[in-house]
């Protein structure tokens, strides 16, 4: 099987980008980075990451992601703050799906040296 292209949009190759983190092999240096491994994650369905990477003040008991849909791109609008030194930040993106888009600017809080997805702005 070819190596596939990370569905996040980095460029990269799936496996040296969002997987790692996917895996619990690293953590996102940045807001952007976790934002951008929340999407690969609904992408290849890994409800187990969304669930981690979410903060526990806002974070659901259970994710049960939808099969029947088909995400077909990512693209960072702007972000705020969440840098590598930062405590927290905004990331604002369109996510593509196969009959529409999310758009939505969402914040980040950085907990114990880990950036978590707290809520939507």
């Amino acid at each position: 099987m070819a190596p596939r292209r990370c569905p996040c949009g980095s460029g990269l190759l799936y496996d040296e980008c969002c997987r790692p983190l996917h895996a619990g092999e690293r953590t996102a240096a940045t807001a952007e980075q976790l934002m951008r491994s929340r999407y690969s994650a609904f992408a290849v369905a890994d409800p187990g990451y969304l669930l981690a990477t979410w903060h526990p003040t806002t974070r659901p008991r259970e994710l049960d992601l939808d099969a029947g849909i088909r995400w077909l791109g990512l693209d960072v609008v702007a972000t705020t703050g969440g840098g590598m030194l930062a405590a927290e930040g905004t990331v604002e993106f369109v996510a593509r799906y196969a009959g529409g888009e999310q758009h939505e600017v969402s914040r980040f809080v950085r907990e114990d040296g880990a950036w978590r997805y707290l809520a939507p702005a």
